[in-house]
């Protein structure tokens, strides 16, 4: 210990630590800190549920230190997904704020196909729509009193059979989705169920027009039909298909084609000439 008691000795070991900070720990430092790595950033706000294009993120150099392990930093790894909370610019873009599937209240708007269009109804009453009991999947049947004007209640043939896709509640929230908090802060703020303001329906173009027609009238009831598994479902998805395909025949198959047209008229043309 006596080793010790010698400023000179104690002296030097301090400028050797000393050096060997400055010359060999700082520098590793340093080069942790100065390192660069290129990752993925928000380039424009995103809100949640939306589906993230190229425009939207971008690639850019930052240093490595501190960074999270599994921050993402490829675009490709991005494109494509979903985004499972809002995203500002600027946001560094973690597996955690992704997702592969659209948000649950918009899924059934990622699956039409073209053929088929989503339109929502208004729900007016309890009545109108089933004392609110209206579920996505159920297949129902649209009731429009004074028809056209004609004075008669009836079930267009268009509409005997139309699948549910949405019911969504004044809040703007999708009913069967819901978040658990948003049901139990709208119990505890109002002990009844809340009226569905809304009703979206899978339907054909032509089916659409009534639709919209009966929703200016402001006279539309719906009344369920079938609650049940897809498959009976599809039955009568199916023969309202069917009724459809009778009442709006394609076009095609009652018109010539042009060539037709003129074989016909070439023959009636040298027939003439022979006369």
């Amino acid at each position: 210990m006596n080793f010790f008691k010698n400023r000179t000795v104690v002296g030097v070991i301090c400028i050797v630590l000393s050096l060997l900070i400055c010359f060999a720990v700082t520098p590793l430092f340093n080069a942790g800190i100065s390192q660069k790595t290129n990752i993925v950033r928000v380039a424009k706000d995103i809100k949640a549920g939306d589906q993230i294009t190229k425009d939207m993120v971008q690639s850019v150099e930052v240093g490595g230190y501190n960074l999270p392990e599994n921050v993402l930093k490829s675009k490709d790894s991005v494109i494509g997904k979903y985004a499972a909370a809002d995203l500002s610019v600027g946001d560094y873009l973690l597996p955690s704020k992704l997702s592969d599937t659209p948000s649950a209240e918009n899924t059934y708007l990622y699956s039409l196909t073209g053929k088929k269009q989503a339109i929502s109804i208004s729900v007016k009453t309890f009545a109108d729509g089933l004392s609110g009991k209206l579920m996505a999947g159920d297949i129902v049947s649209v009731i429009a009193p004074n028809y056209k004007k004609q004075g008669a209640t009836v079930i267009p043939p268009e509409l005997q059979y139309v699948e549910v896709i949405a019911v969504t509640a004044s809040t703007g929230y999708d009913t069967d989705t819901e978040s658990s908090d948003e049901k139990s802060s709208a119990q505890s703020s109002d002990d009844e169920k809340s009226l569905p303001s809304t009703v979206t329906l899978l339907a054909t173009p032509e089916q659409s027009k009534i639709l919209a027609m009966l929703e200016a009238d402001g006279t539309m009831h719906l009344s369920l039909v079938y609650r049940g598994d897809k498959e009976n479902a599809d039955e009568f998805l199916k023969a309202q298909d069917d009724a459809l395909a009778k009442l709006y025949p394609e076009e095609s198959t009652g018109e010539k084609t042009e060539s037709e047209v003129s074989s016909d008229t070439g023959s009636s043309a040298a027939g003439q000439g022979a006369d």
